[in-house]
This record gives C-alpha cells, sequence and structure tokens, in this order.
C-alpha cells in the first residue's frame, strides 16, 4: 500500500559523486564581477551544453551588445537589461576533483535575503571584491553574514586585475584592509587570489605572464582543496514527522528522513515528548518493501507499540538525540516589513514544526549598512538587521546546533503571513535523554480528592502567583498574606525565591535558560501542594510572561486554581528601597544578568491582580490580594481562575 505520494523517487544510497559534492556561494558588492566569474568557471571547466557559448553569442549579435560571460550565469533578458542578478541561482559544475554546486546569491542589498537563503546550505564561499573599488558596504556586510552562518572555508577573489595594470601593491592593500575587518568578526579566509575573471587570469589556470609575483592557487585550485561535506547518512538520525494516517489498525507515519539512517528493528525517540518504541515496517510511495531508508528519502513508518505521535516530532536513536528547550539563542537576519518586537507573538517553523514564539532579549545588534554594534540596548530589531538574541517558544524545540545537522538548524520567523526573517542556531548543549526519564514512571492517584480536601479545610488549594522586581514588595506582601490567610484558619505556605534556592533550585544560577528551569521546577512543586489542599503563595521576580504562563499551565494541568498577583513598583522606588543592596552592586557590574538593570522584566499584560505598591500601604494592598482571592477559593473550584 502506497502512502506516500512523490514525483521523484530517491536513490537509496548517494552515489560517491553526490557525496563528495561541494555547495559553494558567491557573494559580492553589486558590479564586482561575480556573474561573470561563475561564467567564466562554466566556460573553462566546459560545463556548458554543447552550443550554450554560441547561442548567447549569436543572441549579443542581434541585440547589438558584446558577449560578456556573465550572460552565461544571466538566464533571463530581464536581468541581463538590468544589469543585476535578481535571484538566487544554483548551477552544477565539476572539475577533475569533484562535482560543485555554484549557488549564486544577489549583490544588491535589496536581495540579501536570498543570500542569506542561499548561502545558509553552502559549504564554502567565494567573496568577490573589485581591486578599482576596493572594500566595500556590500563586501563587509557578506562577510559577517557568511560568519553568521557558519561558513568556515572561504576564499576572497580580488577580481578586475586588469584595471589596475594588474598591482601587486593595489591587492596587498585590499588583503590587509579586508584580512583585519574578518578578524574582527572571527573569520579567516583561507586564502586571497588575484584574478581577473574577464580574461580568466587565475581562475582555472595560472596567469605566470600577468602577475609573476602571485605565487598561491588559482580559484579552482583552492575549491579543490576544500573538505568535502560529511555524507548525510553518516550524521545522526533525523526524521521530522510530517503526518500520522490511520488505516485499518495501523499507525502510518509519514516524514522525510533529514539525515542519517533509519532501519527495521531501530529503537526510535520521538522529541519533545521522549516516548520510545521499535520500527515494526518502512514504507515508501513505490510501495516496494525495505529494511532500510536514507537520509533524503521520504517514506512512512509504522511502529510496533502504538505511542502518540503527531506532526512536528522528531524521531532519533535513543543514544543520539537533537537538543531540546523552548529558550535558546540564535543568530538573526530579519528582513520583515515590520521590526521584530520583544514580548510580541511570531511563528517560528524549523522542519515541520510550527511553534508560538516571542524575541526575548536582543543580545546585540549589527546595522545592516555599517556593520558596526548598535550601541543603545533596545528591545527590537529593524528591517536589514543581523542579531543574536534569545528566543522563548510556548512549548520545546527541537532543534540541532547549525554546524552539526544543517537542517535542525535553520529556522524562519512568520509575521502575520510573511515570512519575517530567517537564522541559524549554535550553542546549544547535547544531553543524554536516555538517562533523563524511566519509562516505568506513571502518575499516582491517591484516594483523597481535591472535594474531600476543599470540605475537610473550607477552601481549595490554590496558588498565588506575586511576581515583580525585587525591591517591589513581593515577599513582605506574602508573609503578610499568608498571616491574613492563616488568621482566617486556611491551609497555607510560602514558595519564596531566595529560599528556593538555597535548597531546591542551589544548583541553578541566573542565566535565561537557568531563569526558566527555576521557574518550572518552582511551578511542578506549586502545583503538587495546591493539590493537597494548600493555597500555595509563590514570590518570585520571574521576569518572563512565557515562563508565567507556563506556571499557569502547570497548575491548570493539576486541577488547580492559578491568580497571578503583578507586584508593581517603577524601578527607581525598587532603587532606592533596595533592602539588599543588589541594584547598587548591579550598577557597579558586581552582578551580571539583573532583572531591571542588565536582564528584561516583562511586565504581565492580563494579570488578574495589579498591586501598586509604591501607592498603597500593606494592609491597603492585602485587601487588594484577598478581594480576588477569597471568592475563588471558596466557592466550587473553577480551574479557570
Amino acid at each position: 500500500m502506497s502512502v506516500i505520494q512523490s514525483s521523484k523517487p530517491v536513490s537509496a544510497v548517494a552515489s560517491f559523486e553526490d557525496q563528495q559534492r561541494l555547495k559553494v556561494v558567491f557573494v559580492g558588492h553589486v558590479d564586482h564581477g561575480k556573474s561573470t566569474l561563475i561564467g567564466r568557471i562554466f566556460y573553462d571547466t566546459q560545463s556548458l551544453a554543447d552550443g550554450k557559448v554560441e547561442q548567447i553569442q549569436a543572441a549579443c549579435r542581434e541585440e547589438g551588445m558584446e558577449f560578456e560571460y556573465a550572460f552565461l550565469l544571466d538566464a533571463l533578458l530581464e536581468e541581463q537589461e538590468q544589469n543585476i542578478t535578481i535571484d538566487t541561482t544554483q548551477i552544477q559544475f565539476k572539475t577533475a576533483r569533484r562535482p560543485y554546486v555554484i549557488i549564486d546569491a544577489p549583490g544588491h542589498k535589496e536581495f540579501l535575503k536570498n543570500m542569506i537563503t542561499g548561502a545558509a546550505s553552502a559549504d564554502a564561499a567565494v567573496l568577490l571584491i573589485a581591486a578599482n573599488e576596493g572594500v566595500r558596504e556590500q563586501s563587509r556586510r557578506h562577510g559577517y553574514l557568511l560568519s553568521m552562518l557558519g561558513i568556515r572555508q572561504v576564499v576572497v577573489a580580488v577580481n578586475k586585475m586588469d584595471l589596475v595594470n594588474f598591482s601587486e601593491e593595489t591587492f596587498n592593500a585590499v588583503v590587509a584592509e579586508y584580512r583585519q575587518f574578518l578578524s574582527q568578526i572571527g573569520l579567516e579566509a583561507r586564502t586571497f587570489v588575484p584574478i581577473s575573471a574577464r580574461n580568466g587570469f587565475n581562475v582555472a589556470s595560472k596567469a605566470a605572464v600577468e602577475m609573476p609575483w602571485y605565487k598561491g592557487p588559482s580559484v579552482l585550485d583552492m575549491l579543490d582543496r576544500f573538505e568535502s561535506p560529511k555524507p548525510t547518512t553518516e550524521q545522526p538520525l533525523r526524521f521530522p514527522v510530517q503526518d500520522v494516517y490511520r488505516f485499518d489498525e495501523r499507525r502510518i507515519i509519514a516524514g522525510r528522513i533529514e539525515s542519517g539512517t533509519l532501519r527495521v528493528g531501530d529503537r526510535l525517540l520521538f522529541s519533545p515528548n521522549n516516548k520510545t518504541s521499535v520500527v515494526a515496517s518502512i514504507e515508501r510511495w513505490s510501495g516496494e518493501p525495505g529494511e532500510v531508508a536514507y537520509a533524503g528519502e521520504s517514506v512512512a513508518i509504522t511502529l510496533t507499540e502504538q505511542i502518540f505521535v503527531q506532526r512536528g516530532h522528531v524521531a532519533s536513536q535513543e543514544k543520539d538525540t537533537p537538543i531540546e528547550s523552548n529558550r535558546f539563542k540564535a543568530n538573526l537576519f530579519w528582513m520583515g516589513k515590520n521590526n521584530l518586537v520583544a514580548g510580541n507573538r511570531y511563528k517560528l517553523k524549523l522542519t515541520t514544526q510550527e511553534l508560538d514564539c516571542e524575541l526575548v532579549s536582543v543580545d546585540r545588534v549589527i546595522d545592516a549598512s555599517t556593520l558596526e554594534a548598535v550601541g543603545e540596548p533596545r528591545n527590537y530589531i529593524a528591517r536589514n538587521d543581523v542579531a543574536e538574541i534569545t528566543l522563548q517558544t510556548r512549548t520545546p524545540l527541537v532543534m540541532d546546533n547549525h554546524d552539526r545537522i544543517p537542517t535542525l538548524g535553520r529556522f524562519i520567523i512568520v509575521d502575520g503571513h510573511q515570512v519575517g526573517g530567517g537564522g541559524i542556531l549554535s550553542g546549544g548543549t547535547y544531553t543524554d535523554r536516555t538517562q533523563v526519564k524511566s519509562q516505568n514512571i506513571f502518575w499516582s492517584e491517591g484516594k483523597v480528592t481535591a472535594s474531600h480536601r476543599a470540605a475537610r479545610n473550607g477552601h481549595q488549594g490554590a496558588i498565588v502567583w506575586l511576581t515583580g522586581l525585587s525591591g517591589s514588595g513581593k515577599s513582605t506582601l506574602a508573609k503578610a498574606l499568608e498571616r491574613e490567610l492563616f488568621n482566617l484558619g486556611m491551609h497555607t505556605t510560602i514558595l519564596d525565591g531566595d529560599n528556593v534556592r538555597h535548597g531546591l533550585n542551589s544548583n541553578l544560577g541566573f542565566s535565561p535558560e537557568d531563569r526558566v528551569e527555576n521557574i518550572r521546577r518552582v511551578g511542578e512543586v506549586a502545583r503538587l501542594m495546591a493539590e493537597s489542599g494548600l493555597i500555595v503563595i509563590s514570590a518570585f521576580i520571574s521576569p518572563y510572561r512565557v515562563d508565567r504562563r507556563r506556571a499557569r499551565e502547570i497548575a491548570l494541568e493539576g486541577g488547580c486554581g492559578f491568580l497571578e498577583v503583578f507586584v508593581d513598583a517603577p524601578l527607581e522606588v525598587c532603587e532606592q528601597r533596595d533592602p539588599k543592596n543588589l541594584y547598587r552592586r548591579a550598577r557597579a557590574g558586581e552582578i551580571q544578568e539583573f532583572t531591571g538593570i542588565s536582564a528584561p522584566y516583562e511586565s504581565p499584560e492580563n494579570a488578574e491582580v495589579v498591586v501598586p505598591t509604591s501607592k498603597l500601604s500593606l494592609e491597603e494592598s492585602i485587601a487588594v490580594v484577598m478581594e480576588a482571592l477569597l471568592p475563588r477559593v471558596r466557592h466550587e473550584f473553577s480551574p479557570e481562575i
């Protein structure tokens, strides 16, 4: 039975030639001769169809135009008329050593998104700089983007040497200036080659007569020295689920193998739910049976145990799993019409995953025009900005570092219905998730229900979540609230931020990642306490909205009420209070990642209660909370509070 439709079957095992093929992106400032260089490479390697050169030469004569090697690349007449390349093109050629794919990326600033799209899949890069014009704005921009995308095999071709009389001095000046720039962004070119693409000098063969002072390799010689990409079949298995079908009593899981090899009998772990099962069968679009499938194939599988799997899950081998996190750092290039703004909701797409996300922090912004870091801190990314950011998704994202498995390390962000930008992931930590959770753990239901506890206690269990800046009055309010509830005969307790970090969370710091885990643990503990009938007062800065939403979700999953209380005090008031001298130390640089100073605080948007402690007395503040809380815990329980 066929369950996968495909217009083109995929070879089970990639040929040696396919495995050796190197993808090379060509970038450079407009009019620096990139299309001419590519055309010359096609000509010199005899990679054009028979009669192609003659055909284009004849077309040039008819148009009254002088023949240029760039016309061998430009397939559209409109592009020739505009004298610019407007799209990303992929064309193949071959040397004596191996085959290549050229990714031609446009040079105009308006088409940088095409350059990002093409370069993201490249193994190496050729960057052009015209000797007669020198290093330009786009030269620097392209270099930075190559660095951001993790491309480390780079050759810089200094073109149009014929226009500077093949001057060694001019060549050395370009090399010195650009090499210094590359060192500032952590990129090192393998070599600089002086060329004349129009004349073919140092492209495929050496220009010993014209540039006898140059002793290095030609452009093609240098490309042949680059390392071939690692075959995707040798990478760890990644099988993103595209869809799940039901036929008879079977569940058919369909998708495309992005990397690795899949075999019948393999035990797979599906992220992010950490459930495992064994592959019972592999089915192809042609209906042909098989025991093994490889990277690049679109297949379907059945499992021996019918575990819950859905679109967006990613299958891997148990001992070589991807990264799973709902907060991560990324390098992003933004091309949207509107700014990418912290706190706004967007859609993140990676393989078959589509998750709600938001920008948590802007760690560094590079102005696309100058490639200089934007000095003033800000909470948005403008069009054409390159930025280092922290993102957070509503549910865990399954991913890989880009330099390990590129297809699982690239993502796009959708703003409304338009692709606004894209980026790559790096620096993530891989863990052995076979040790994370035993498959023999089950939730234990007691004989005493929430209704039984409420009847005995006279109130429902619930979570009162106090959030606000350090010094806003959370701990003071929490202690007073606990005493007030205790005096009414209610069962209550406090989870205080400092106290929790002395024990339960003593192994966590204050990085964004550790803050996420800190609040997750507190949310789980608060839920257990609320389920036992307690009114749990949690007093935590909890600076990120998405973390507080997750704490609410944890509570609702356990059938517990949740009341968010924003303890609202302006930063200047909190600094004046500063009971622990934390703000003073943060201003002095002694404390890093301090909320309100060097780390963001995201005020609640829809808190059930807002307590402006700079305007209300402690007694008035308690009254505001009690008025909202008591009706909820004393009446029949509603999980929506």
